[in-house]
């Protein structure tokens, strides 16, 4: 069955995307249904604000990518930037842009990502914006979260002789970035209705399609009583974002290949296309995982923290920024993961979200 969005023009389309949204935090007074939502936020919080725009054809490619998990995608890369803030996501809006192409079974279908994710993360949606498009789907997300006054952990904090640590392990949403590409490719070459063999890749797929963002670590860090001294997520590559920070941090760092964490499937798959695993970890983005800095004196604490790997440090700035290979040898880092403002005749990987 498909149903014209004409049927129920915008705000019927937003009155059916929205019905029966229930708010769970006492800072959201009103949601959904006039001309502004409504927060009251107590005393003693920081507000955290934060943005994201995605593109078909620049962000993503619906040919592989359903759409429950995208709109599960989006909310979630949103809820990761205030995560990364070492605050709480509380509340989002939605706007879309959408061309003719889609129903509004389409759109019950991206919904049903989003608040699924806002049901998971426990955020509530309290508006957005419909238009029609002449470029297929956009999405914009906007996040509210909020932070103990004085407790918000910034890019510029790192300092000389901080500990770098990561969550999870990188590089795995790049390669399930590949396979996906590399099947679309197949499929498009076949004349025959062939169905691509994802068996044993599973864990690929699902960091591309549904990441998740790393709550759990900033929880973990709050118990163990560490407060990073700097702190961002990973999203358009580990090398990327470490640069962001020693920039802002006017400092440089080292950080140690053989301490890189890499799943096995990650690996497997980077032989598979004969690329270089490390860097697929350092520049592939998308991972979400959360990148840190903890003052020397946390460095029993974060050893014994589960889901965190120590990488490296941070040294004086006129020494740059390294890779220290596993025979010893230094390379400068280089911000090669995804620039989606970089020039059309310049070499960059696959498009993917930031």
């Amino acid at each position: 069955m498909r149903t014209e969005i004409a049927t129920l023009g915008e705000f019927g389309l937003i009155r059916h995307l929205t019905e029966n949204l229930e708010l769970k935090h006492p800072s959201t007074l009103y949601g959904v249904g006039d001309d502004a939502a409504v927060l009251s936020y107590p005393a003693g919080k920081d507000i955290l604000i934060t943005t994201d725009l995605l593109l078909e054809g620049v962000h993503f490619d619906l040919t592989y990518v359903p759409l429950k998990h995208l709109g599960y995608k989006a909310a979630v890369v949103n809820f990761s930037d205030i995560y990364a803030m070492n605050g709480q996501p509380r509340q989002i809006t939605v706007s879309l842009g959408l061309s003719k192409r889609f129903c509004i079974e389409d759109m019950d279908e991206l919904y049903a990502g989003i608040r699924l994710a806002c049901e998971t993360y426990s955020v509530d949606i309290i508006g957005g914006d419909t238009s029609s498009s002449l470029t297929g789907l956009t999405i914009s997300i906007t996040c509210i979260g909020e932070v103990e006054h004085g407790r918000a952990v910034y890019r510029n904090g790192a300092r000389e002789t901080d500990l770098i640590c990561v969550s999870g392990d990188l590089g795995a949403a790049y390669m399930g970035l590949q396979l996906l590409e590399r099947e679309k490719a197949v499929l498009k070459g076949s004349s025959q209705d062939v169905q691509p063999d994802f068996a044993g890749k599973e864990y690929l797929l699902e960091r591309q399609l549904k990441p998740e963002a790393r709550r759990d670590i900033i929880a973990r860090l709050a118990e163990a009583g560490i407060h990073p001294t700097a702190m961002m997520d990973i999203s358009d590559g580990l090398s990327s974002e470490l640069i962001h920070i020693c920039t802002q941090s006017h400092a440089g760092c080292r950080v140690y290949e053989e301490h890189i964490p890499i799943d096995y499937q990650t690996a497997v798959m980077a032989e598979e296309f004969n690329m270089n695993l490390t860097t697929c970890a350092l520049n592939g983005g998308e991972d979400y995982e959360l990148l840190f800095t903890v003052p020397i004196a946390d460095h029993e604490k974060i050893s014994e923290m589960e889901g965190v790997k120590l990488i490296g440090h941070i040294t004086r700035p006129e020494l740059g920024c390294a890779l220290i290979t596993r025979d010893g040898q230094e390379f400068e880092l280089k911000a090669q993961g995804w620039n989606p403002l970089k020039a059309s005749d310049s070499p960059s990987p696959t498009p993917q979200n930031s």
